[in-house]
């Protein structure tokens, strides 16, 4: 017979070309209203054009891209659209970077970027960046095969969009959501502007925490304690400053303050007056007494090396029996004589400071912290698990913990309640100020100057923290689906953390405030309902409608059904039918099936799409389904500039070859784990793929026709409805890797074992024609199954089998039940592990046998074990199977040697799955027949004459073996 070969050469980019033409000769991904078919809208977020897109960016969008093609092949009606988003700060600041001669960004745009030299003098323009970028994206997208309808291409700075843009906000501001005022932002003060998500390096959103400064007093001046927790204040034991640091003595509001002098810095920020008198050396003050403004009470001063002078004011409070890095440094300093001599401490009376609860909390014990730090054994005030120990302790006392009664009026409440009580008693009292800063500092703006927040007068902000409009986002959530469902918790408290969030900023790309023209709506607030402009993109670019053609009343009917068509044609120009059609796209495609995205944009893009949806739309229109995925990693570690290790997406594309590089994006990991991308991963897919190429080649060559199918034959086509039903419940669930295994891995694995069992098949013209139709029914469910993932090899082992059309558009292999044969699966389970314990054995033997001879259990053996199956399978105790079993007469006659047989396999089914159990309960193979078929095959495997016998018949046995034979487990004897 003609063997298999293991591989072929391929031109992945003649293929890839040949397919990517005809697709767009086609318009396959073209999608446009069809009353007939179901639709599914989804979309995925749109690039920024500062950079091209590198292989890590690859698998949010090929995920989405999957997933899209499975469900067009489902029978859907699928919309994927594209666009680009020019909104922002970042590619102004890249072309000043530029302009002013910035080497690195210079050299990053040659040498990683690989934008030609030439084009670089021209990049001092800001929009040269985005639209040479934009068509780099845009080149990649469509190298790399997805299925995009880029007739609705559009950017965030075209006319028409800017017009869909003060739409939306009329309709935030008529609501009441868009207000002016004061309130924190991220803040860049080297830029002058607010920053986001976009405008810094590696996309941080900056967190923006309230910190409350409670003022210990010493004789002439204020030590201002920030703390996120306030209600611990009735625990303090003493103050933390950093040793041999310089502090600042200022006037801040008319009260002297000792603080860092960064915090002097971020005060004047957040609108206090602050003048700095004299700088501080902190060991002056250590050693000194403050009193604590809650209790009266004096405290130590005491120097903690954990201080960050850069974190709020550089003045920390001590509560070491809720806050493990204050019990940590405490013990520390305790055992530290040398440090205490040196700052002047009394060692006994820093020994003498014990912690002092104030909490409650079930399971943690009196002190709370101390449970955690021993648990963690951590003993070192710079052990980076205390971050770890804090997280988890604030987390439990925040949900559980209730104060004591040396709380005073607080006793009782929980620490949610308290913590606001506090707060607010020892501001009303003098006692407490407040400052913002940011929590996940440092942040860092894409001009490279560190971020702090900026409390900003009189700027434009929505309002996310509207209790009305949050009670909306809920009710959204709760009506959506999330995936992964784990993550529904996650984005619940991002709903309730979300508060003012400033919308506009004086410079930068983008639509200009309608109402107040002077300020730009910023890149994260553009950005939330974009996907209901998708569905009309199309039609304004067909029709030429113009920008200022779109009024609010265009709007109004086209998403909102509201006006009379009519009459807005007359007002606008814009003939009906275009507008009935505009309407008919919106009412056909929304709402919006399936919005993915990385899990980091849950904590903007994702909620802000939410929040704008329901402020807008009515609850028909509402998203319906959210899809987070993970990051890539290469080769283990973080994709960075500066760690010279990332590639650009057409770079891999040249490199890899576009289907391998979709394999190697979405095989290493679930959905929400980092995938780790490495150079051999994505040659290894090339192989495998060169593999699948050749087999189908040579597949198809074979001819013939089916006949009378054996075990074997019934066997591989069962298996593989159980694959079809396997990655079709991965695929509807978005479990791409699981799908990818099924149809790469599983399938072939049982293909190279059928090709075993049938090598001598395929010399026998009887039996020929059956295996290469059997063969051809696997390639044609494999490469179905597989094209959503390898679109490109897909198409082109499709058009070679002589299919008609695309098999992008070919329909998804459906699970048929008929096919699904448990006796020839079982059979063949039979064979295999027969095979293997003969090899097990021969693998020991210090001789070669000639001969295997196999016994096969006898009928009440049979019996008996079907009996134990499906007892298991009920959840019966072994007591009580064996008094089942033992109850039948047939079995008491065999007596303890039938009670001792349930007992061996009621432990053995025990291990197996409850499927198999109940499968094994349903079916008896004849085991003497099925080894007899097999019997050429086992021969040829082995190198062994076999014999087969029954156990309960005459037969050759000098060893006794045959007693020991097992239903599925053959006994065996090798001479």
């Amino acid at each position: 017979m003609a063997t298999t070969p293991s591989s072929v050469q391929l031109n992945w980019q003649e293929i890839e070309e040949k397919w990517r033409r005809r697709w767009e000769e086609a318009k396959v991904f073209e999608a446009d209203p069809d009353p007939s078919k179901p639709k599914y809208y989804l979309t995925v977020a749109y690039p920024y054009p500062n950079s091209p897109q590198h292989i890590g960016h690859g698998r949010t969008y090929t995920i989405t891209d999957v997933y899209a093609r499975f469900l067009r092949m489902k029978g859907f009606n699928v919309l994927l659209p594209m666009a680009f988003h020019y909104t922002g700060t970042p590619i102004l600041a890249m072309a000043r970077r530029l302009a002013s001669g910035d080497e690195e960004l210079s050299e990053t745009f040659l040498k990683i970027y690989k934008v030609p030299e030439e084009l670089l003098s021209e990049f001092t323009d800001p929009l040269k960046i985005a639209r040479y970028f934009h068509e780099e994206i845009k080149a990649g997208m469509r190298e790399i095969g997805y299925s995009i309808d880029w007739r609705r291409e559009f950017t965030t700075i075209d006319p028409e969009y800017n017009r869909f843009i003060e739409w939306q906000f009329h309709k935030l501001h008529e609501r009441g959501f868009i207000t002016k005022g004061s309130h924190p932002v991220g803040w860049c003060p080297k830029c002058q502007n607010p920053v986001g998500q976009h405008d810094t390096k590696g996309d941080v959103e900056p967190e923006i925490g309230q910190f409350t400064l409670i003022k210990f007093r010493l004789s002439d001046f204020i030590l201002p304690t920030a703390t996120l927790r306030p209600e611990t204040v009735f625990g303090v034991t003493n103050l933390w400053l950093k040793p041999n640091s310089r502090y600042v003595k200022a006037k801040v509001n008319g009260e002297t303050w000792l603080i860092s002098p960064k915090c002097a810095e971020k005060l004047i920020f957040l609108n206090f007056k602050v003048e700095v008198l004299e700088e501080v050396d902190s060991d002056q003050v250590i050693g000194k007494q403050a009193v604590n403004p809650a209790t009266g009470r004096r405290v130590l001063v005491l120097p903690g090396d954990f201080v960050d002078l850069d974190n709020a004011t550089g003045v920390v409070m001590s509560v070491p029996a809720h806050a493990p890095y204050d019990l940590v440094a405490l013990r520390q300093l305790k055992g530290a004589s040398a440090i205490l001599e040196r700052h002047g401490l009394s060692p006994e009376e820093v020994v003498k400071i014990e912690p002092i609860p104030i909490i409650s909390t079930p399971g943690y014990g009196e002190v709370p912290a101390a449970t955690v730090v021993d648990k963690m054994g951590i003993k070192d005030q710079l052990d980076p698990k205390l971050e770890d120990a804090t997280k988890e302790l604030y987390r439990v006392e925040f949900h559980s913990g209730l104060m004591k009664d040396n709380t005073g009026p607080y006793a009782g409440l929980s620490v949610v309640e308290a913590r606001d009580k506090v707060k607010e008693d020892l501001a009303k009292a003098g006692d407490a100020s407040f400052m913002y800063e940011l929590l996940n500092r440092p942040v860092h703006c894409r001009c490279g100057a560190e971020c702090v927040v900026k409390v900003f007068e009189d700027q434009w902000f929505i309002n996310y923290g509207d209790p009305v409009w949050k009670k909306l986002a809920h009710e959204c959530l709760d009506n959506m689906s999330f995936i992964p469902e784990e993550l529904r918790a996650e984005f619940s408290y991002v709903l309730d953390w979300l508060k003012e969030k400033a919308c506009a900023r004086r410079s930068g790309l983008g639509t200009k405030l309608p109402w107040d023209p002077e300020w730009i709506i910023e890149s994260l607030s553009d950005s939330t309902i974009y996907m209901a402009y998708y569905t009309i993109a199309s039609v304004i670019k067909k029709k030429e409608v113009k920008a200022e053609q779109l009024t609010d009343e265009v709007f109004d009917y086209v998403f909102l059904g509201k006006g009379t068509v009519t009459d807005i044609s007359i007002k606008t120009g814009i003939p009906v039918d275009t507008l009935e059609e505009m309407r008919r796209q919106f009412t056909y495609f929304y709402p919006l099936d399936s919005r993915h995205s990385g899990r980091d944009l849950l904590w903007n893009h994702l909620a802000f799409m939410v929040f704008n949806h329901v402020a807008i739309f009515p609850r028909e229109h509402w998203p319906k389904q959210i899809v987070v995925n993970g990051s890539v990693l290469m080769e283990g570690k973080k994709m960075s500039k500066s760690m010279g290790n990332i590639i650009p997406l057409r770079e891999g594309i040249k490199v890899y070859g576009a289907d391998p590089l979709r394999l190697a994006l979405l095989i290493s990991a679930e959905l929400m784990a980092d995938a780790d991308f490495s150079p051999a991963l994505a040659k290894s897919m090339d192989e495998r793929l060169r593999r699948l190429y050749g087999l189908a080649s040579w597949v198809i060559s074979l001819g013939g026709s089916p006949n009378n199918l054996k075990l074997i034959d019934k066997w591989l086509l069962s298996r593989l409805q159980r694959y079809v039903k396997a990655a079709t419940e991965a695929m509807e669930k978005v479990r791409v890797r699981e799908a990818c295994h099924v149809a790469l891995f599983n399938i072939d694995r049982d293909l190279q074992w059928y090709l075993k069992r049938c090598s001598r098949d395929l010399e026998d013209g009887a039996r020929r024609g059956t295996v290469a139709d059997v063969l051809k029914k696997a390639l044609n469910i494999q490469v179905r199954l597989l094209a959503p993932m390898a679109p490109h090899l897909c198409e082109e082992i499709w058009e070679m089998m002589g299919e008609e059309g695309f098999i992008s558009v070919a329909a998804w292999p459906s699970f048929d039940e008929s096919l699904v044969d448990v006796e020839a699966e079982l059979a063949e389970e039979l064979i295999k592990s027969t095979l293997e314990d003969v090899k097990s054995i021969l693998e020991v033997l210090k001789t070669r046998p000639a001969s295997a001879h196999f016994y096969v259990a006898s009928d009440w053996k049979w019996k008996a074990y079907r009996i134990v199956a499906d007892a298991l399978s009920r959840g019966l105790e072994l007591g009580v199977v064996l008094k089942e079993t033992m109850g039948k007469e047939e079995f008491r006659k065999i007596g303890g040697a039938a009670a001792n047989y349930v007992k061996r396999i009621y432990s053995s089914l025990l291990e197996l799955p409850q499927e198999e159990r109940s499968k094994r309960a349903s079916i008896k193979i004849d085991e003497y027949e099925v080894l007899n078929e097999a019997k050429p095959f086992l021969e040829k495997e082995l190198g062994l004459r076999i014999y087969i016998y029954r156990e309960d018949e005459s037969k050759y046995d000098p060893k006794g073996k045959a007693q020991q034979a097992l239903p599925y487990r053959p006994a065996i004897y090798l001479e």
